[in-house]
């Protein structure tokens, strides 16, 4: 299955932590011991046969046999103390939920919370994770999803940056600024100069990271104008909402097994993520766009009492 799904032998071989001579030997003994060739190599790598590619989909129906074997164990696990892990981007991961998880963990010492930030999802079929937090919506029936809410960008420069350079008024003011973007998997390289209204941001961006820490961090340190959740602003983040550019938004999608919930400690993760992305309480995660000198006013009084301030980042020395 992974030398199918990589098409080369290398590649599978990356992703399964062995050498390339392991898994082609091991594909040559399956393949002698069906009396079958499985795959042709190809210039670009490998390639399917029609008997491979039969065999294939007799292997994914032994692999969710498996899956559902497993889940069905750990459902039967009732205890309420023991690991959780959460797959979940790396900037809501690192801004949004980390802080929350502190007090989490305080009530409730008995679960150890892995919270695994990136930008890839985690395939919780292949128990990869108990749940995964991200923007694409799961196409697996077999799992259960949760729209947790909406997350609303927009553009942020520091105050010191504006000090320096000044407000830009419009898009074309922009080619007299600099930008930071941020390069990863899920964002699409051309939305960023769309979102300015610009044809190309090539001459304009000074910075490119591929993670959303370093990405704030530039951007508070004065390095250029960024697109930063609207949330920013909520958290008491020292960045300034510029009011140029597009709305972009992406939908926070929540996904479990539907026999997570039958284990206790899961069952309280589950509801808790629910809780802290909730739209009434946090109105930033509502599917309508609010602005971020507004969202203050939008909240409720038990939320302001939870918020805090200084969550987004440190403060830069």
């Amino acid at each position: 299955m992974a030398c199918a799904e990589a098409a080369s032998f290398r590649k599978a071989a990356i992703t399964l932590g062995l050498s390339s001579s392991t898994v082609v030997r091991r594909i040559e003994r399956l393949e002698s011991a069906l009396g079958t060739r499985l795959f042709e190599r190809v210039p670009d790598g490998i390639a399917l046969t029609g008997e491979g590619n039969s065999l294939l989909q007799n292997a994914r129906q032994m692999e969710q046999a498996i899956f559902d074997v497993i889940h069905k164990q750990a459902a039967q696990d009732v205890t309420a103390c023991g690991p959780v892990s959460i797959s979940i981007t790396e900037g809501l991961g690192s801004y949004w939920v980390m802080p929350r998880l502190v007090e989490f963990q305080r009530q409730y010492p008995f679960i150890i919370i892995n919270l695994r930030c990136a930008m890839d999802n985690a395939d919780v079929l292949r128990l990869e994770a108990d749940m995964a937090i991200q923007f694409s919506k799961p196409t697996n029936q077999d799992l259960k999803q949760v729209k947790l809410g909406r997350l609303h960008t927009h553009a942020f420069a520091s105050k010191r940056y504006l000090e320096t350079y000044g407000m830009p008024e419009t898009a074309a003011d922009l080619r007299e600024h600099r930008l930071v973007q941020q390069i990863a998997p899920g964002l699409d390289d051309s939305a960023f100069a769309e979102f300015f209204g610009l044809p190309s941001v090539e001459k304009i961006v000074g910075i490119r990271t591929n993670t959303s820490t370093a990405h704030f961090y530039a951007v508070e340190k004065g390095a250029g104008i960024g697109v930063l959740p609207t949330f920013a602003a909520a958290l008491g983040a020292p960045v300034v909402p510029i009011d140029i550019g597009g709305r972009y938004n992406l939908d926070i999608w929540l996904t479990y097994h539907p026999d997570a919930r039958k284990t206790p400690r899961r069952a309280l993760v589950i509801d808790w993520l629910k809780r802290i992305f909730d739209p009434k309480l946090y109105p930033w995660f509502r599917d309508d766009f609010i602005h971020p000198s507004k969202l203050a006013e939008h909240m409720p009084p038990e939320a302001k009492a939870n918020i805090g301030s200084g969550f987004f980042s440190a403060n830069p020395v």
